[in-house]
C-alpha cells in the first residue's frame, strides 16, 4: 500500500505502548510474522496511521503530537466482529434451547420490536457502545427485515466515524407476519439502502437472506439479482449450523444437491459473502466454497451456547483447497461481546476438534485475519503507514488475577495467550476510531 503521507507530515497523537504488528497468518507462515515493537509508538494524522515505531523517535519527530501514554500496554489493530446481530442485544443470555426453538422463542419477538424505529435508535446505541467497551471497531451486522433497524444503526455508526457492514433481513416465510417481506419488498429496500448509506464515509450495506429456511426461491433470486448488480458487495447469511436447519432446507429445497447449492445456484458464493457457522459441510462444499472464494464465519460461543456443533477448522485450512474463515462473536445466540471471550471458545473448540491453534493464531484471526476474509486488509487490520487509525490497547494486568498470572509470563506469547483465555471488558483500556478515543477504562 502507498503511504498517502508526505515526509513533512505531523502527527495529532501518538498511542505509546507495546506494539503488536501481524503481516500474515502465524498458523500458517510462523510466529515471526508477528513483530511485537517494545516501547512504541502508534503516530496518528487525520483519521490514519502515519508511522509505527520507537517511541522515543517519534516524540522527537512530532513534538506538537499529544501522547496517550500506555506503557506496558499491548495495542493492536481494533477487534472486527464478522457476524453479528445487534438487534438481539436485548436476549444475549436468554434460555438457551435449540436453534429453531431459540428463534422462534426469543429472536423474531425481539425483532419485532424493531419496526419502532424508538426502540431500533435505542437498541443501536447500546449495541455501538457495548463494541466499543469491548474493543471492536468494525462488526458485518444482521439488522433486522425493517429499514430503520438499518437506518438506526448506519447513523450511529456514522457519528462515530464507525467502519460498519449492515443489512436488512430478507426473509418472506417460516417467521412471523410482521417480519416477513417479499421478494419486490426485499429488493427494493435493500436497493433503497444502498443508495442511502453505501460507500457513506465508512459504511457500508450487505445483501442480507436471512437463511434458506425463512426465504423463498423467489427471494433468494432476488438476492442473486442484487449481487449481479452490486458485484463488490458484501453477503451475509447463514449456513448448516445444526442438524434439523439442515434437513429442513434439504425438504425446502429439493433440487439442490446440498445447502451450499442453494446459495449457489442463486448467485450468491463469491468472495466477500459470509456464511455464519459452517459446522456439517461436506467435501464438496467445501471444494465449492473455496473455488468461490467465499467466507465461513465461526461463531463458538453461540454454537456452544445452542449445542449446534463443533466446527472444525482444520478441515477449512487444507492446503489443497483451503477455506477462508472469520471469527465471530453472533450475538445474541453468542454469549459475549468480547472477541476475547470468542478466541477462547474458538481455541477450545479446535481442541475439541483434533487441532491446537498456536498462541498467536487467534489475535490474528481477530485482526488482520478477519480484514482479509470481508476484503479490507487494505485498509484495516493492520498496524502499518496508510491504514486506518481504529486500535485497541490492551491492559495485562486489569484484573487482580491477570496481574497475578502476569508476574510468571515467559514472553509476550505467553502474556497474550493468557489474556485471550482470562481476558475481558476489563481487559481493553482504551478503543480508538480513526484515531479518536471513543472508550477508555
Amino acid at each position: 500500500m502507498n503511504d498517502p503521507f508526505p515526509p513533512s507530515a505531523a502527527a495529532d497523537r501518538i498511542v505509546r505502548g507495546i506494539a503488536v504488528c501481524f503481516d500474515d497468518d502465524p498458523w500458517t507462515a510462523g510466529a515471526s510474522v508477528c513483530r511485537i515493537v517494545e516501547d512504541a509508538g502508534v503516530a496518528v494524522a487525520d483519521g490514519s496511521i502515519l508511522a509505527v515505531g520507537d517511541f522515543a523517535s517519534l516524540v522527537k519527530g512530532h513534538p506538537a503530537a499529544a501522547v496517550d501514554d500506555f506503557t506496558g500496554h499491548y495495542i493492536l489493530p481494533g477487534f472486527i466482529d464478522a457476524h453479528t446481530h445487534f438487534p438481539q442485544t436485548g436476549i444475549i443470555g436468554a434460555y438457551g434451547a435449540q436453534l429453531l426453538d431459540w428463534l422462534n422463542t426469543y429472536t423474531f419477538p425481539a425483532e419485532i420490536r424493531y419496526g419502532d424505529a424508538g426502540h431500533a435508535a435505542e437498541g443501536a446505541g447500546v449495541f455501538l457502545a457495548e463494541t466499543l467497551r469491548h474493543g471492536v471497531t468494525t462488526a458485518m451486522v444482521f439488522a433486522t427485515s425493517h429499514p430503520a433497524s438499518v437506518d438506526a444503526l448506519m447513523t450511529g455508526a456514522r457519528d462515530q466515524g464507525r467502519r460498519m457492514i449492515a443489512g436488512k433481513v430478507m426473509m418472506d416465510r417460516n417467521a412471523p407476519a410482521a417480519l416477513c417481506d417479499t421478494p419486490r419488498r426485499a429488493y427494493d429496500e435493500t436497493k433503497a439502502l444502498i443508495a442511502r448509506w453505501h460507500g457513506v464515509d465508512r459504511l457500508e450495506i450487505a445483501i442480507t437472506p436471512r437463511f434458506a429456511i425463512t426465504s423463498t426461491p423467489e427471494q433468494l433470486a432476488v438476492a442473486g439479482a442484487l449481487a449481479r448488480e452490486h458485484p463488490g458487495l458484501p453477503i451475509q447469511t447463514h449456513l448448516s449450523e445444526s442438524k434439523v436447519e439442515i434437513a429442513t432446507t434439504a425438504r425446502l429445497y429439493p433440487e439442490a444437491v446440498d445447502y451450499t447449492d442453494v446459495y449457489d445456484r442463486h448467485g450468491l458464493l463469491r468472495p466477500r459473502a459470509v456464511f455464519a457457522h459452517g459446522i456439517y459441510l461436506a467435501e464438496r462444499e467445501w471444494q465449492r466454497l473455496s473455488d468461490a472464494g467465499a467466507v465461513i464465519g465461526h461463531c463458538p460461543t453461540s454454537n456452544l451456547f445452542l449445542g449446534s456443533g463443533l466446527f472444525d477448522i482444520a478441515k477449512a485450512k487444507r492446503a489443497d483447497r483451503p477455506v477462508a474463515v472469520a471469527l465471530a462473536t453472533d450475538v445474541g445466540g453468542g454469549t459475549s461481546f468480547s472477541m476475547l471471550r470468542t478466541m477462547d471458545e474458538a481455541y477450545k473448540v479446535a481442541h475439541l476438534t483434533g487441532t491446537s491453534l498456536p498462541p498467536l493464531a487467534t489475535w490474528y484471526w481477530a485482526t488482520l485475519g478477519n480484514a482479509r476474509a470481508l476484503g479490507l486488509d487494505d485498509r484495516i487490520g493492520r498496524l502499518a503507514p496508510g491504514y486506518e487509525a481504529d486500535l485497541v490497547v490492551v491492559d495485562p494486568v486489569a484484573t487482580p488475577l491477570t496481574a497475578y498470572r502476569d508476574r510468571f509470563a515467559r514472553d509476550h506469547q505467553d502474556r497474550l495467550f493468557m489474556l485471550q483465555t482470562l481476558g475481558d471488558d476489563r481487559t481493553v483500556a482504551a478503543t480508538y476510531v480513526a484515531g479518536r478515543c471513543l472508550h477508555r477504562r
